[in-house]
């Protein structure tokens, strides 16, 4: 087993790390912040849209099982890449589209997706997903992690994580856990 990382911003990240806690080959997820200008940040300063930092979902996974290029897959099929900081009703830079590379190799396959699917018109408007190394990562507090799974009756996640869960269950059945 060889675990690598990814990290991911794609709004609010309860919706980024439910959609990857799907997928087979994912051993862990941390939501947390990166990109920003404080260290150590809490949750209101980053949602203050002071602090720079991006809400983010630390993917580690087994590349054995699942490949970087599949969770870029499921990246870009969660959610819009073509809306500027805001995902739904969620605005502020902290909710941006970004990939956060952990390596030449994340930055070169990141940057080759974006350019196929804006080749293939995939979106109706341009790709303004950030493509950046990750400078930094910090853990978001406790009540974070597995947010959906211990809330699924909460109304933010019946309305706006279920949604976003069912539709990459639907599309990526074969690599569902």
């Amino acid at each position: 087993m060889a675990i690598q990382k990814a990290t991911f911003g794609a709004g609010c990240f309860w919706c980024v790390e439910a959609v990857f806690q799907q997928i087979n080959g994912i051993t862990e997820i941390f939501p947390g912040y990166a990109g920003g200008h404080i260290k150590n940040p809490a949750y209101r300063e980053v949602c203050s849209g002071r602090t720079g930092h991006a809400e983010v979902a630390r993917i580690e996974f087994d590349d054995e099982v699942v490949l970087f290029n599949q969770l870029l897959e499921i990246f870009w099929s969660s959610h819009d890449p073509t809306t500027l900081n805001r995902q739904g009703n969620d605005v502020g830079d902290q909710y941006r589209s970004v990939i956060f590379y952990h390596d030449e190799e994340q930055k070169e396959k990141a940057l080759y997706s974006k350019v196929k699917l804006e080749e293939k018109k995939v979106f109706s408007n341009p790709i303004v997903t950030e493509i950046t190394a990750l400078n930094n990562f910090y853990k978001a507090e406790d009540n974070h992690k597995e947010y959906y799974l211990n809330n699924p009756n909460q109304p933010y996640c019946t309305m706006v994580v279920k949604p976003k869960v069912e539709k990459v269950k639907a599309a990526f059945k074969d690599q569902l856990k």
